[in-house]
């Protein structure tokens, strides 16, 4: 029976890579780089954004003191346009509101700097949808070590046991299986059904409400081997 749903954060909930991709082109022209497609983002975010910084800096570009200087450039440049094209994928914010109507708790756990994710979801979704927003804080490993996603738990009370976790990507389904939580792949995301199905993805969402169904399911399995018992 589930009671918790976590959830990724960025191709899950939000379909953010235009403006990833936006910020992270700019960057590169600033500094004559190559630049990339939106397609090829796709394929380097889900490591958190200093991660994806390295993937898009040139290889002789890749100096701690080079790196810090392009995560800052990029950083800024992202803060400040990163709602001009993101929103939520369609069907997201009405699985929310019907997951909060059958009592369960929702929380993001993403791998984007926590100083962002609790202003954009803040601005997307509002403050009654989520029980906690997590990112990826100084000194805790990104995912897919569960070691956030323990603590992140522990602070909402939820059992291992009755939590589901959600993404779009196998960083996504590792960090699931590695806190020995169920693991559900968000078809609609950056990645696809051949790298959740390769990472042992539990089950796939085609579309938002096919979570709630999923939860449902558990819910009803639960209650009729109560009965059995």
């Amino acid at each position: 029976m589930i009671k918790t749903v976590l959830f990724d954060l960025d191709g899950t909930l939000l379909n953010t890579i235009d403006d990833l991709a936006d910020a992270g082109n700019w960057v590169c022209a600033q500094n004559g780089w190559p630049t990339f497609t939106v397609e090829q983002f796709k394929l380097m975010v889900g490591n958190g954004i200093p991660k994806l910084v390295e993937r898009f800096s040139p290889a002789d570009a890749r100096t701690p003191a080079q790196l810090a200087a392009t995560l800052a450039q990029f950083t800024a440049r992202y803060d400040a346009h990163k709602e001009d094209k993101t929103a939520p994928y369609p069907g997201i914010p009405a699985l929310l509101d019907a997951l909060k109507a059958e009592g369960i708790q929702c929380a993001v756990f993403s791998n984007k700097a926590d100083a962002l994710c609790g202003g954009i979801i803040a601005h997307y979704f509002g403050t009654e949808r989520f029980d906690a927003v997590r990112g990826n804080r100084p000194g805790v490993p990104t995912k897919p070590d569960p070691t956030g996603l323990y603590a992140l738990m522990t602070e909402l009370g939820a059992d291992p046991a009755a939590t589901l976790f959600v993404g779009d990507s196998d960083v996504d389904i590792l960090t699931g299986h590695n806190a020995q939580l169920p693991a559900m792949g968000a078809l609609w995301g950056f990645r696809g059904r051949a790298e959740l199905t390769a990472a042992g993805a539990d089950a796939l969402a085609e579309v938002p409400e096919d979570i709630l169904r999923y939860v449902q399911e558990q819910s009803q399995n639960h209650r009729l081997s109560r009965w059995l018992e």
